[in-house]
């Protein structure tokens, strides 16, 4: 690829960006989520021009990682993101946390002030001279690549690079540096005696090549075979794989129960037999019973972290754990590394095809929630009663999103995954407000009806979102549920601090009124009761554009969270009774 002189377009010669957005959609990405800014806004004009890769503009930055995140969850392919330099690559940054730490493909785009101004008191100078700080040293930690393109050569290494290593196990954010002279130097087109572009990687060039040792595989195939009761916990890993389809075979042959972690309820069919349930701080009591009758815990996709293992760790501790996944578990166990689908079908073959029966379980129960007064008035919708109303209205095929909090927690406890569509819970960072960006992306990339399900906390951090839904008529139903409160922070300070502060209550706030008044065209319902609040998302789904749902909760009601079970228990005023339920109180788990 050779650079031009000239100042004015040449015949065969296109900008640096030009040949960028064609390069993008020959990776397979279909929008680029970003907000623009001086340092960024060729590309978006490059990407306007070919007309083959959508620009969306978002909100914030943090909104438009999740959204290029949401896309590459719910697609398989990379998602990208696109900022300006200074403060909008700043706000890049928690969002490029959450993709590292959950392990999705993202690749980031961030302008950079030209690159005769740098260490001359550029305006949002990133460049490390003259005393400012260096882009990259700030980006490196949350990426599995960062580099700068100093040239138009440069980028014909360095784009294949970055989008290999953002989709080579273990998967995560890359980051390539733009300065905005850079983007705009005229290139001559790949083919008219410039150098071809080398292929871009795809999601399934760049799967691992690591071969797999025979004699382990082996070993952990009959360490499975003999075992006459095995709990398999499917994680994240199999649906950023689609090894669905593996993991149920290998269930099948083994006579396995399949529970889930938290961030992957969609990896096992929820009304199988074998189902038995969510694993770890939000889950279900059989999953501990299961584990402590089995003579083999297998790990697929998943390396246990604690929101995944809390409150299982003795009988883990008292349990032979196998692992498959491309990295080793955070718990004691035997490890075979590699790349999933493929050291499943590895394994399985070497397990004898018929079919075992699943030994008999209790299932997923839900843990039981005392009323509190403001519901027994009608005054509040229970989460039980509102998720039961999500699970009634809930299209098969379409994608959910659950935020941080208490309203969270309830409905990974409580709502089966939809039987064709994904159940994301970020959970690598945690943060709050993550469901309104990630569920427009993963709308927009695969034209389902995608909910987010998030509380009043989250909504005031980045629902604005909403508005960018508006914009693209993106098929989003957003329901919140307005407890006019960080509940989860209060429901700890109550039961753990005394009750001394209310800084986490807040004066009541009406959703419905305010989202309505602020967006005329935007369906928007505030639910009464549960029946109302089904009527309004069955109403959304016959829509073709975005809903906004609101329903009032009490802050004060203790979500199905394990590190909770005991505040539960001292409501009550007694100790519970059903030895599954009561297995929740044991020990101490401690989250944030």
């Amino acid at each position: 690829m050779t650079m031009t002189t000239a100042d004015s377009p040449e015949a065969g010669t296109v900008r640096l960006v030009d040949h960028l957005a064609g390069e993008l959609a020959r990776a397979g990405a279909t929008h680029v989520f970003g907000v623009g800014g001086a340092n960024i806004e060729d590309l978006y004009d490059a990407l306007h021009r070919a007309g083959t890769v959508r620009g969306v503009v978002a909100k914030h930055e943090f909104s438009a990682v999740t959204m290029a995140d949401g896309c590459a969850r719910t697609t398989g392919r990379i998602g990208v993101v696109a900022a300006t330099s200074g403060g909008g690559a700043l706000n890049l940054l928690p969002g490029l946390a959450e993709a590292y730490a959950s392990r999705v493909p993202v690749l980031a785009l961030v302008g950079q002030p030209p690159t005769g101004q740098e260490g001359h008191g550029a305006f949002q100078d990133t460049s490390g001279k003259a005393g400012s700080f260096d882009a990259r040293e700030v980006f490196a930690p949350v990426s599995r690549f960062c580099a700068r393109v100093d040239d138009a050569d440069s980028l014909t290494e360095l784009l294949p690079r970055a989008v290999a290593a953002a989709q080579t196990d273990p998967r995560g954010p890359a980051v390539l540096l733009l300065p905005k002279d850079v983007q705009q130097t005229r290139i001559q087109l790949p083919g008219r005696g410039a150098a071809q572009t080398p292929s871009m990687p795809t999601s399934e060039s760049t799967a691992s090549t690591v071969r797999l040792d025979t004699v382990a595989v082996t070993a952990v195939a009959d360490t499975l075979h003999r075992a006459d009761r095995v709990l398999v916990i499917a994680g994240e890993g199999v649906a950023a794989t689609d090894a669905r389809a593996e993991v149920a075979e290998l269930a099948r042959r083994l006579g396995a129960w399949v529970a889930v972690t938290p961030d992957a309820k969609d990896v096992f069919d929820n009304s199988d037999s074998r189902f038995a349930g969510v694993a770890g701080v939000m889950g279900h009591a059989n999953v501990e019973d299961c584990l402590r009758r089995a003579d083999v815990c297998l790990l697929v996709g998943t390396r246990l972290p604690v929101l995944a293992r809390g409150g299982l760790e003795r009988a883990l501790a008292a349990t032979e754990v196998v692992c498959l996944d491309p990295e080793p578990p955070f718990v004691p166990g035997t490890a075979l590394i590699g790349h999933l689908p493929d050291t499943l079908r590895a394994v399985t073959g070497r397990i004898p095809p018929r079919s075992r029966a699943c030994p008999q379980h209790a299932g997923p129960l839900p843990t039981l929630v005392p009323s509190t007064d403001a519901q027994a008035r009608g005054r509040t919708i229970p989460y039980a009663q509102a998720v039961a109303a999500v699970e009634a209205a809930l299209p098969h095929d379409a994608h959910v999103f659950v935020d941080a909090g208490n309203a969270g927690a309830s409905a990974v406890h409580l709502l089966p995954a939809p039987r064709h569509g994904r159940f994301v819970l970020a959970v690598g960072m945690g943060g709050m407000g993550y469901t309104f960006g990630a569920a427009i992306g993963a709308s927009l990339a695969t034209g389902r009806r995608t909910y987010v399900l998030a509380g009043d906390g989250a909504f005031f951090m980045h629902g604005m979102e909403v508005h960018t839904a508006v914009e693209y008529a993106a098929p989003v139903t957003f329901v919140v549920f307005n407890n006019d409160a960080h509940a989860m922070c209060a429901v700890r300070e109550e039961h753990l601090q005394g009750g001394v502060r209310s800084d986490d209550l807040f004066s009541r706030t009406d959703l419905a009124a305010g989202m309505a008044a602020a967006f005329p065209s935007l369906e928007v319902t505030g639910a009464d009761d549960a029946a109302h609040l089904r009527r309004a998302l069955l109403r959304s789904n016959a829509g073709s554009g975005p809903a906004f749902v609101a329903l009032d909760c009490d802050p004060g009601e203790i979500p199905p969270f394990r590190p909770f079970q005991s505040f539960l228990e001292a409501t009550q005023g007694t100790e519970a009774t059903d030895s599954k339920e009561s297995s929740y109180a044991r020990g101490v788990v401690h989250v944030g």
